[in-house]
């Protein structure tokens, strides 16, 4: 009888067991869902940005056609809704490359950097671009926290019995993380002088753990990271001789 007891016992515990890695499961894969609406919603917003932002730039540079032209397929292409993260994240970052390239070109129309409008434009897509890597960094752990539980034991035999499977990261290749990053004057603005675009290396919304891309380095975007070392005094060379 004791026998009998215990066996029921742990049965009632399996099945409680099950139930909650189950219910654990369905939350989980519909907390996902939901970061990835939410990466969606502002990547419409980033494609909602840029035909402005190409007239605008249009109006002063109307000779830089194949730039412009460049712009547009890559939204076009990044538009048209990949079926997964994956084919998304690739698209986006053709068209981040494509957006870098056309904030490179804008460094040599003076005119159109003091725009009121293009620099309006440019702050809302920077803004843009900071919540989408937000939330990347947010769908990205819970797809890493979806999957892990996904392919434990014992809760992979709950997500067979569920249905529930591995989701997609989403991220660009290492190859495509990098697009020029241009800063628009300033103080120190490296492109003054000079007429050359100041250049440095950003990475894109999709690129797992960097930060977000910043097309034309807008005021009030993140500042740039200085080399180390950069603008530090030398102790040993800073000292005042004293005179006499």
């Amino acid at each position: 009888m004791i026998i009998v007891w215990i066996v029921l016992a742990l049965v009632v515990i399996a099945a409680v067991v099950g139930v909650v890695m189950y219910n654990g499961l369905i939350g989980l894969r519909n907390r996902v869902q939901e970061g990835w609406r939410q990466i969606d919603v502002e990547l419409k917003r980033r494609h909602d940005l840029i035909p402005n932002l190409v007239e605008t730039v249009k109006g002063y540079a109307s000779h830089e056609q194949g730039t412009l032209e460049s712009v547009m397929q890559a939204r076009s292409a990044a538009m048209s809704g990949a079926s997964t993260p994956t084919g998304a994240a690739q698209a986006e970052g053709e068209l981040s490359q494509a957006l870098g390239r056309l904030m490179a070109v804008t460094e040599a129309y003076p005119d159109l950097k003091a725009n009121q409008n293009f620099l309006a434009l440019q702050n809302e897509l920077s803004s843009t671009e900071d919540r989408i890597a937000s939330s990347r960094r947010y769908y990205n752990a819970l797809v890493r926290e979806l999957n892990t539980k996904v392919e434990s034991v014992p809760s992979n035999l709950v997500a067979g019995i569920a249905k529930v499977q591995k989701a997609d990261y989403f991220e660009t290749p290492a190859t495509e993380a990098v697009v020029p990053n241009v800063s628009f004057g300033g103080a120190g603005g490296g492109a003054r002088g000079t007429g050359a675009p100041s250049v440095a290396p950003s990475t894109q919304p999709g690129a797992v753990g960097g930060p977000s891309t910043q097309p034309g380095g807008a005021p009030g975007a993140l500042p740039q990271a200085q080399a180390p070392g950069a603008g530090a005094p030398d102790p040993t060379s800073d000292r005042t001789t004293p005179n006499g």
